[in-house]
């Protein structure tokens, strides 16, 4: 089964949005058609970012943030990353890609084409939702 890791960003427009990321985890996640990859950290962020007041203006955002953060931490696989990256200025970034070399993941899945700039790194390919929904997901 494939593993992948995802960016906060696409956790985000999930909530907000029925694109790619929605279908990425509500198709396939959700579904048990992929195995989610986490760390500690990155647990950590996704609680951060979601509870922002600026995505309590989206009706139900709140409510629906918990509920998949509680789905996420019952069903994804944590790993504990050993080895430190700095490939990237952001180090939040780095922490993706140190799940990424960790977890061996197949995927890390970004809307982040700014920091992420590369295609691959090691035996994770680095693609956005609508290249992994089109081109890479599971049939």
């Amino acid at each position: 089964m494939q593993r992948i890791i995802l960016d906060t960003n696409v956790l985000v427009s999930s909530l907000i949005q029925r694109n790619f990321p929605y279908l990425i985890i509500n198709k396939l996640f959700i579904d048990d058609k992929i195995i989610l990859c986490i760390s500690d950290e990155l647990i950590s962020e996704y609680y951060e970012v979601l509870q922002r007041e600026k995505f309590a203006r989206y009706p139900d955002f709140i409510k629906a943030a918990e509920a998949l953060l509680a789905t996420v931490e019952a069903k994804a696989l944590k790993f504990y990353p050993q080895t430190e990256v700095s490939l990237i200025n952001d180090q939040a970034d780095n922490r993706l890609l140190e799940l990424a070399e960790e977890s061996k993941a197949n995927y890390l899945i970004t809307g982040n084409s700014n920091d992420f700039t590369m295609e691959k790194y090691k035996e994770t390919s680095i693609v956005t939702p609508k290249e992994y929904w089109e081109d890479y997901q599971p049939k």
